[in-house]
């Protein structure tokens, strides 16, 4: 294990392997700590656990104590605390620690990637291919409208209201688009309705919304490099993704006796978790290395399998690597949170909080109207379903990082959107157990 750790990026060539091993180790305590405190706190208050965990992500890092903090989110190895410990307690020398540093971080933020994984293969799981396929052009249109209206209204908003140029209003509206299935789903999950009409709806339209999100991505990331829109690029998308998540709903319906045979003729530890998740990591890989997400794959490997006899198995032994792997994503997304943003004293934050005020309303009032054009249902919970769409999470986050490394954002706007994807972020968890309340959901019956 030693020589992986040192080997991960080129800065680890500097690093001391056991210096590595050491804060990778010590940022995983903290991180389980500030997940079960968040999460035993935020359910003792009656709220998503997730929320604690992300709440518990921004006490530990960028935000507080510095003691979970990444390059990525402007950090140097001063800033972190558990730096400060390995040097005082484990003879970490000066020279190594900035190298010690990026090669922790890289492998918890790899650990995270893998943790968003392991969660939308287990949300895939839970789903139903035939409940999900019974909502599917509630779906598409809860998608759509929940691309257009924020986009539309948000860079409209900027053009108008702000005078912000034309491209980065685009790019900023672009990032009203996103909604984060992962966020969304785990408290769906953990609520108990994710197998309700609401819940297979919502799930529906977020994986769809992460396509439309990618291919908006693309049209904007073209027009902030060259001015022009890659049109090639954009129907490779379109395919790619159609032909992608078409083709893992047939898989499921002729994979699943076979993955039946296979994991009963294994006979060693790990018959069936195994073989599954190395074809929900090649899945993942195929997902990603199309210009998709990983985390689609993972998705659409989940749905597969839960055309199979073996899911409720698939489903126990998955939840301890869940249990391990999840949290740290949850915090990880915390802890990359710079609240200072937020910070009116400072005179350059007082533009961006002014837009972000436009942009979080937008961002939420794009979204929530996306219940109203479900269609046919009677009793179905039209204010769930908008208010499931509203976080942007990770996916936010992406859209800013892309514009800031173009240097298509001024700082105003790129803090804006970082303090929208915040806002939707924490907001949309008590607010969705709120929508729900204690009313009884409507199950899809599936045949």
């Amino acid at each position: 294990m030693l020589p992986i750790l040192a080997s991960v990026g080129e800065t680890a060539t500097k690093a001391e392997s056991a210096m590595v091993l050491a804060g990778v180790l010590l940022s995983l305590v903290v991180v389980y700590l500030a997940s079960k405190i968040g999460g035993e706190l935020s359910n003792a208050f009656g709220l998503p656990p997730v929320l604690g965990e992300l709440v518990g992500g921004v006490v530990v890092g960028i935000s507080a104590l510095h003691l979970l903090v990444f390059p990525e989110s402007g950090a140097t190895s001063s800033d972190s605390f558990i730096m400060s410990i390995l040097q005082a307690t484990a003879g970490l020398s000066p020279d190594a620690t900035t190298a010690t540093f990026e090669a922790q971080s890289e492998v918890i933020s790899v650990l995270a990637e893998l943790g968003v994984i392991i969660l939308l293969f287990e949300i895939g799981l839970e789903s139903n291919l035939k409940q999900l396929m019974e909502v599917g052009i509630q779906a598409i249109l809860v998608a759509c409208v929940g691309v257009v209206v924020p986009f539309a209204a948000g860079t409209a908003g900027l053009m108008l209201i702000f005078g912000v140029p034309a491209i980065p209003a685009i790019f900023a509206g672009a990032a009203l688009t996103a909604t984060s299935i992962g966020i969304t789903s785990k408290v769906l999950s953990e609520i108990g309705r994710l197998n309700s009409q609401e819940g297979q709806i919502i799930i529906g339209a977020a994986v769809i919304d992460d396509v439309l999100g990618i291919i908006v991505l693309a049209v904007v990331a073209s027009l902030a490099k060259t001015g022009e829109v890659d049109v090639n690029n954009v129907i490779y998308l379109i395919i790619s993704s159609t032909v992608f998540l078409g083709g893992a709903i047939v898989l499921g319906k002729v994979f699943n006796k076979s993955f039946v045979a296979l994991s009963e003729s294994l006979k060693t530890r790990g018959e069936l978790i195994i073989p599954a998740l190395i074809f929900a990591f090649i899945l993942s890989y195929i997902g990603a290395v199309i210009h998709l997400e990983a985390i689609l794959g993972a998705f659409a490997a989940g749905l597969v399998f839960d055309e199979t006899d073996k899911r409720k198995e698939l489903e126990k032994q998955v939840r301890p690597i869940a249990d391990m792997l999840v949290p740290v994503f949850f915090v990880a997304v915390g802890a990359r949170t710079d609240l200072g943003v937020l910070n009116p004293a400072i005179p350059s934050n007082r533009e961006g909080l002014i837009i972000a005020v436009f942009l979080i309303v937008v961002a939420i009032l794009g979204k929530v109207v996306t219940g109203a054009v479900v269609f046919g249902k009677e009793k179905i919970n039209r204010w769930a379903i908008g208010v499931g769409m509203i976080p942007r999470g990770e996916v936010g986050l992406v859209f800013a990082g892309v514009g800031t490394a173009s240097g298509v954002l001024s700082d105003a706007l790129n803090a804006a959107i970082i303090m929208m994807v915040i806002l939707t972020t924490f907001v949309a968890p008590p607010l969705l157990r709120l929508a729900f309340g204690d009313a009884p959901s409507v199950e899809v019956k599936a045949d």
